[in-house]
């Protein structure tokens, strides 16, 4: 399996049965992080109850969103009925401020005759996070889809125009508009969207497992839904459309629901 670089072996794991130790994981078991799971073949894996999607030869994923909780527990039900119980702890992490100002007032607090457009833009975002496609095509690694200053991380609290927000969910790259930008990982574009409220100029890509990625504020887009990117492939270039005082690219990566750090797929970045 290809793996970016920032992607350790995972620690803090309490094995039920030593002897029944069939389930590994790849990935940092931290708030943001992505575990990458290899159980036995035919396996049905449960995550804190819920049940999760498993390739033929026994992968998976799991995820921990910015609060989640200190514990998480892994089974895995084996073929012949013997159970592979994880617990998995969870590391916390502290969350910068990040003040913005200069926005329009109309995007902090958009007035009423904006809420359906709003609403709109949601569902469809919801919707293509909601794909939960067989093919492992994660399984190329991630990059980053473009270079430059990080002016977001994920996960600060945001207070915009003095009003405070909800946290980032995703990173900001600050770039040069029209700087390409690349999909970071295979995948299958799954939204377009020209001119969203807040994200402006959007694209989405599925890669696979319920694992998705999305890319916001572009000045260009250069892909169509349906269309199936390599790592690395342009699918549009850096701006400042939507709620954005300067141009940059906001990335956000999701297993389903959950946000994710994307920071933590990829290896530090390289100017």
């Amino acid at each position: 399996m290809r793996l970016a670089a920032a992607m350790m072996m995972v620690v803090g794991l309490l094995i039920a049965d030593p002897a029944m130790a069939d389930t590994t994981f790849e990935g940092q078991a931290t708030q943001g992080g992505l575990l990458i799971g290899r159980t036995h073949p035919g396996a049905r894996i449960v995550h804190d109850g819920r049940l999760v999607r498993v390739t033929a030869d026994g992968r998976f994923l799991i995820g921990f969103g910015r609060d989640a909780s200190a514990t998480s527990r892994v089974v895995s039900i084996l073929p012949d009925g013997r159970r592979d119980a994880r617990t998995i702890a969870v590391a916390p992490r502290r969350w910068d401020v990040q003040r913005i100002d200069g926005l329009p007032a109309r995007q902090v607090t958009p007035p009423e005759v904006d809420w359906a457009r709003i609403r709109r833009d949601s569902d469809l975002i919801k919707a293509a996070r909601r794909i939960d496609s067989a093919a492992p095509l994660f399984e190329s690694g991630f990059q980053w889809p473009v270079t430059g200053r990080i002016s977001g991380p994920f996960g600060g609290q945001r207070i915009l125009n003095g009003t405070p927000k909800r946290p980032h969910k995703g990173v900001d790259v600050a770039a040069p508009r029209g700087t390409p930008v690349g999909a970071c990982a295979d995948g299958v574009v799954t939204l377009v969207q020209p001119d969203m409220f807040y994200t402006g100029k959007t694209v989405m890509l599925d890669h696979g497992h319920g694992l998705s990625s999305i890319y916001v504020h572009l000045h260009r887009i250069a892909v169509s839904e349906g269309q199936h990117l390599a790592k690395g492939q342009v699918l549009g270039t850096v701006g400042q459309t939507g709620r954005a005082t300067g141009p940059h690219l906001h990335w956000g990566v999701s297993l389903f629901a959950t946000h994710l750090d994307p920071q933590l797929l990829v290896p530090p970045m390289d100017h």
